[in-house]
């Protein structure tokens, strides 16, 4: 009880003045810790049972260890699975839990070969293994589980859809999307997070008229309700509109999430001052809020004013690493090697702990020199750090969907069936781009280029482009081209398909990682190149 009140002090006094304890005793300890997130504590009492866990004790430690990111914590917890009695196979919560811990891991072969064992999956079985597809950016795998729990006939509940809605908005094709949401009991739709979700993913397919229609039915909107329709109106580059409902909120259900919700859309539309107005007007201004408006700041080149509002921030909070990834990377798109080298530099001083992220940003400083011809002073930062790239670094990928089928694409993709057609017709798109007076810009090329490689080959191999070729080889040809990518479109991919629809008359429509871009016919995009 003292637990479920959140007393955790009193509840440790309790049990450890107990003279006696049992198993269930232990068990309820561990469960309680868990639940306050008090997750090494939670694993010191595991390491002080004399006990041999039973299968709730079990089902509890691999909560807690999922909870970890460290290869010690990992290591205990595979190890106790390996050692358990052959009969706790047969119990469903207790491997339910272990798939999870093991999918967090990112163990994804060991999770499925577990999941396949399991001769009678039950909800949960099921949408564990969802979301840990979904966790490990493998949302068509999870579309695949989904598929077969249908044919099996077992009933999704509310947090299943919440998961399978959360795949189908990473690959953002209305084709995917609507049948499920088709499924949806009426009954579930009732339930604010569930409408929360479909607003966000209507917004994330590009129809926010439907989600609009979503939020007028809803009688009570909560904070959860408003800022899902505020995020939805800024990805599609309704930054005016996400300002107004914003405003129509009551100011005492705002929290963190909407105020970047409303923040992020004025950034993605160019409304640098009614961001500041906004952001002035924010009582707490926490690291992700300030993070944003830095961001919003240096997408429109203001590096003075982005740094003023890290200096303010840090006179009473410690810095923040991924403020001055936003003034990297805008200075690497301003091509300017001064103020990137100075940002880098200031970096290195105050997150030496930060070693991936320091890659990352080495990575974005060399791309800055390579952008402005410095070759050589780009390859001696990039083999400076090159030995250290690891392998987090997240790989590009595009999905499309013709004829009811998904495919999706890597940068430089042979894999496809029609490999050979969609390079040839990469070809046919690529001269006639050039005979429209584009130029392929090297600064949007983040790697050596190899010897038998160009500028136009390396670009031309951006996964979005392999993806509208494939469209363009169908018969007949899709009346509008849909794809989503996962990372930011890059800056010549964007030029090239503002030509692309332009010359073939055909409109496009993209989301990246963040917002849509409605590519038109007349050769402009809905992001009016705040992108």
């Amino acid at each position: 009880m003292l637990m479920k009140f959140g007393d955790i002090s009193n509840a440790e006094n309790v049990f450890f003045e107990m003279n006696t304890k049992d198993i269930i005793t232990y068990g309820t300890m561990m469960q309680g810790l868990l639940e306050n997130k008090l997750y090494e504590k939670a694993l010191d009492i595991f390491k002080q049972m004399p006990f041999k866990p039973n299968e709730i004790i079990l089902t509890i430690l691999f909560k807690i260890c999922s909870e970890f990111t460290n290869e010690q914590t990992f290591q205990l917890a595979k190890n106790m699975f390996n050692e358990m009695p052959k009969i706790f196979y047969e119990k469903l919560s207790l491997i339910n839990s272990y798939i999870h811990m093991l999918m967090k891991f990112g163990e994804i072969s060991d999770s499925e070969k577990l999941f396949f064992l399991i001769e009678n999956k039950d909800t949960t079985s099921y949408t564990v293994m969802m979301n840990g597809y979904n966790m490990n950016n493998k949302p068509e795998e999870c579309l695949k589980i989904f598929k077969q729990m249908q044919e099996k006939n077992i009933v999704a509940d509310e947090i299943t859809y919440i998961i399978i809605l959360n795949a189908c908005s990473q690959i953002g094709l209305l084709s995917i999307y609507e049948p499920i949401v088709n499924k949806i009991p009426s009954n579930l739709l009732k339930h604010h997070r569930l409408q929360a979700i479909l607003i966000d993913m209507w917004g994330k397919v590009g129809h926010v008229d439907k989600a609009l229609k979503i939020f007028e039915h809803i009688e009570k909107p909560d904070v959860m309700i408003y800022t899902a329709m505020i995020n939805a109106f800024g990805l599609n580059g309704k930054g005016h509109e996400a300002i107004d409902l914003y405003r129509q909120m009551p100011i005492d259900i705002q929290n963190e999430f909407t105020h970047i919700s409303v923040l992020n859309a004025c950034s993605h539309s160019g409304l640098i001052s009614e961001a500041q107005s906004i952001f002035n007007n924010i009582q707490v201004k926490t690291k992700r809020i300030t993070t944003v408006m830095v961001d919003c700041m240096s997408r429109m080149f203001m590096f003075d004013e982005a740094q003023k509002i890290i200096d303010d921030f840090e006179l009473s909070h410690p810095p923040g690493f991924v403020m001055y990834m936003a003034l990297l990377s805008a200075a690497r798109n301003h091509r300017n090697s001064i103020i990137s080298e100075k940002i880098y530099n200031r970096m290195k001083n105050l997150f030496p702990q930060k070693k991936q992220g320091l890659i990352a940003a080495s990575v974005l400083l060399s791309n800055t020199y390579l952008s402005i011809g410095e070759d050589e002073k780009a390859k001696e930062i990039r083999f400076k750090r090159l030995s250290e790239i690891g392998k987090n670094k997240i790989v590009g990928i595009t999905w499309t969907e013709v004829n009811g089928e998904v495919v999706q694409f890597k940068a430089h993709d042979h894999s496809h069936p029609r490999s050979k057609e969609i390079y040839a017709e990469i070809t046919r798109i690529s001269t006639e781009l050039k005979e429209n007076g584009h130029q392929y810009d090297s600064k949007w090329i983040t790697r050596e280029i190899n010897d038998n490689e160009s500028i136009e080959s390396v670009l031309c191999g951006h996964s979005e482009k392999l993806a509208i070729a494939y469209n363009f080889i169908q018969q007949p040809i899709p009346n509008i081209i849909h794809a989503t990518k996962n990372l930011r479109i890059c800056g010549d991919c964007h030029s090239a398909i503002k030509l692309i629809v332009k010359i073939r008359q055909r409109p496009i429509i993209i989301r990246d990682a963040n917002r849509f871009h409605h590519f038109d016919i007349n050769g402009q995009c809905s992001c009016q190149d705040h992108f």
